[in-house]
């Protein structure tokens, strides 16, 4: 049995989430740009260096969002 990821917000600032697995691990941030929150896939290399758009949730990069919302970043980004 496969347990689903759970998702939690961390304010940066005003415009800026990170987005985080229930066990701390980074694997996005979601941003206001122009008014329109977009969440943006990240991921590490195996040196730890920073990879935009990739990571666990790289096939939900972009997803608009219409606030940051914990359920609401579960419901879309969080895979069935």
């Amino acid at each position: 049995m496969t347990v689903a990821m759970q998702l939690v917000l961390e304010p940066v600032s005003s415009e800026v989430y990170r987005v985080l697995t229930g066990q701390g691990a980074h694997v996005g941030n979601l941003k206001r740009s122009q008014g329109v929150w977009k969440f943006k896939a990240i991921g590490y290399d195996a040196r730890g260096a920073v990879m935009p758009g990739w990571g666990p949730l790289t096939d939900r990069h972009n997803t608009v969002l219409a606030f940051p919302d914990t359920a609401l970043v579960n419901a879309l980004l969080v895979p069935i």
